[in-house]
């Protein structure tokens, strides 16, 4: 196997290493029916995720009818409740990253997540899915008090994972930014959730499937 340039491989984790759009979707839908909203189709949710839970409420809200702060303090906490015990029922690796992940190891490269979802979710989500210990570091959005863009947690990711060499896969704007403002290089993913055009997050490469990775990895400039 030619050899890969980087101690290191990041990622973040909800649109990127995991596709967990099904649970969220259960747990908005779950939060928004004690308003006696209608459910969304798990295609629908999709552009609401990526930036937080928060977020995503409050995106759920906006295209069902509206909403207030009041409406939204009180929905959080169901919604983050029920997603808590409903972390990994319906949620799964993208395709070919088990393949990648394996390529990875063989090359002697350490994995690690740096994700905005904080510990709480993360954790027992890696265990549930039975990738935990896989990685050398998680850190959480919650870990260090800043989440991405903010370098400091992609730092912290490094650091726990032993320093070197990284690059830092992502779905979002803070994946990318934070990559970038963290002083390492970024690859998209374009099948993750993304609310825009993949080209506008300013990465380095773009890949389209997990089996792009490792050949996108080796052949990397530099």
């Amino acid at each position: 196997m030619t050899s890969i340039p980087f101690d290191i491989v990041g990622f973040d984790l909800d649109g990127t290493l995991l596709d967990t759009s099904g649970d969220l979707a259960a747990a908005v839908n779950y939060a928004i029916a004690t308003d006696s909203r209608p459910p969304f189709a798990v295609d629908a949710i999709r552009p609401f995720v990526g930036k937080g839970a928060k977020v995503m409420l409050e995106r759920a809200l906006s295209a069902s009818g509206g909403y207030d702060e009041a409406l939204l303090a009180r929905m959080l906490p169901i919604l983050l409740d029920y997603y808590e015990q409903n972390l990994a029922i319906h949620s799964v690796p993208y395709p070919g990253l088990m393949a990648a992940i394996e390529g990875l190891e063989k090359a002697g490269v350490k994995l690690a997540i740096c994700t905005n979802k904080a510990e709480r979710f993360t954790i027992p989500l890696l265990h549930q899915i039975g990738l935990f210990e896989r990685f050398a570091s998680v850190v959480g959005g919650d870990t260090l008090g800043v989440a991405k863009p903010d370098p400091a947690p992609i730092h912290e990711m490094v650091k726990r994972a032993g320093g070197g060499r990284t690059i830092f896969l992502g779905d979002t704007i803070n994946d990318i930014a934070g990559a970038r403002n963290a002083g390492i290089p970024s690859v998209a993913v374009s099948f993750g959730f993304l609310d825009g055009a993949v080209e506008t997050l300013g990465a380095d490469a773009v890949i389209d499937h997990f089996d792009e990775l490792l050949p996108l990895l080796q052949n990397w400039p530099g």
